[in-house]
């Protein structure tokens, strides 16, 4: 047991070397919003969120005014009833975005100082369904200035060649024809065998549109399309599910039990990509997943893998982690000492305590926002 005593925030901006697009915006950096819970004990616990673009700021206001101070002198191992006195006290504030995320940030660094204190791994310590390794797929296709076909066919040729049994590629900024050709050179490298995930980022508004490129798309048999509609547009995402073979996957940016539970009732998706740093964190994930278990629901969480493999390993009805090798679109490996490894399409899972890596203070520094001069780190403490 560990009795909380410090609470600390930082906000680190990290610029993308070259923006990338997405079917619906265009990513030029990312603020990861870093916590630290230190116990009597001596042991520190990191978690965090981000926020695309810009806005920061606003989670690390939310873990220094509304949770630290509520965290101090509370018993680490608390962790359900935390997570609900810190919901409860930004029931009127948000119940989603930035507040969620922020509670989220807190939370996996909850996780990570228990997991510490008992000298176990994470997934070793929630209760592992799968030990050693977990599989993942490979993930991009970004549309990006100049990239041809042929250049996106190379890339995910890459992925197979190291192993994966499936990528990922982005859809639905281009025309239904554009879509549909660069589709054709992506299977046609790949092979028939290979799935094919597409993810379209919220890029249709109606139904009919939707259609337009599903109907060209189901020729090429992908695993799953991702994300075709805003995600409040739940009565979509059923028609779609209604409609099509391709199995309708979601929920990355979707926060508390509450709003997956209305996605499993309605129908609207059999896949769940929920996020660990954005739905409420470790807690909040265990709730989903174990829900969407007693309804026969699939897990595949949605990037950060230096989170989600631990998760993985931790739930059986959870298949696979998102992996992306390099800095160039998710870039929190460039704040972290440590790297998961990739062997044959899977990720092995790290024996060290916690997640199993610590905050690279000096590139943690380099990226920090000195908001008013007061340096990057805040620290609440009793």
């Amino acid at each position: 047991m560990a009795i909380i005593k410090s609470v600390e925030v930082c906000v680190a901006r990290v610029p993308l070397q070259t923006p990338v697009v997405f079917s619906t915006r265009k990513v030029t950096a990312r603020e990861y919003c870093l916590v630290k819970i230190t116990g009597d004990n001596g042991e520190v616990g990191t978690g965090f969120s981000y926020a695309v673009n810009g806005a920061g700021r606003l989670l690390a206001h939310a873990v220094e005014d509304l949770f630290a101070p509520l965290l101090i002198g509370d018993e680490s191992l608390r962790v359900e009833g935390i997570w609900r006195d810190l919901y409860q006290e930004t029931l009127l504030l948000g119940r989603t975005g930035a507040i969620m995320r922020a509670l989220s940030a807190v939370d996996i660094a909850l996780w990570d100082l228990n997991a510490r204190s008992a000298g176990l791994p994470v997934h070793k310590y929630l209760g592992a369904a799968r030990l050693g390794r977990v599989p993942a797929y490979g993930s991009g296709g970004y549309y990006v200035p100049g990239k041809t076909d042929e250049d996106l066919a190379e890339e995910m040729m890459g992925f197979v060649r190291n192993g994966h049994d499936a990528v990922k590629m982005k859809v639905g900024k281009l025309t239904p024809a554009e879509e549909e050709r660069r589709m054709a050179v992506v299977r046609e490298a790949i092979g028939p065998d290979i799935r094919l995930m597409l993810d379209a980022n919220n890029a249709w508004r109606d139904l009919p549109t939707a259609m337009d490129y599903i109907a060209r798309f189901e020729q090429f048999s992908p695993f799953w399309i991702e994300e075709p509609f805003l995600p409040d547009d739940i009565d979509n995402h059923v028609r779609l599910a209604q409609k099509t073979r391709m199995t309708v996957a979601t929920g990355e940016i979707e926060a508390g039990r509450w709003r997956f539970k209305d996605l499993i009732g309605s129908g609207a998706a059999v896949i769940l990509q929920t996020d660990a740093i954005v739905c409420g964190g470790v807690t909040e994930f265990r709730r989903i997943a174990q829900t969407a278990a007693s309804h026969g629901i699939t897990v595949a969480p949605h990037a950060w893998h230096d989170i989600h493999a631990q998760l993985v390993a931790s739930f059986e009805n959870a298949s696979y982690v998102e992996f992306m090798p390099d800095d160039t679109i998710v870039n929190f490996r460039r704040l972290i000492d440590t790297q998961l490894e990739c062997e044959d399409g899977h990720l092995l899972l790290p024996d060290r305590p916690g997640f199993g890596y610590n905050l690279d203070e000096v590139a943690v520094e380099t990226f920090a926002w000195d908001e008013g001069g007061a340096g990057g780190w805040k620290k609440i403490a009793a």
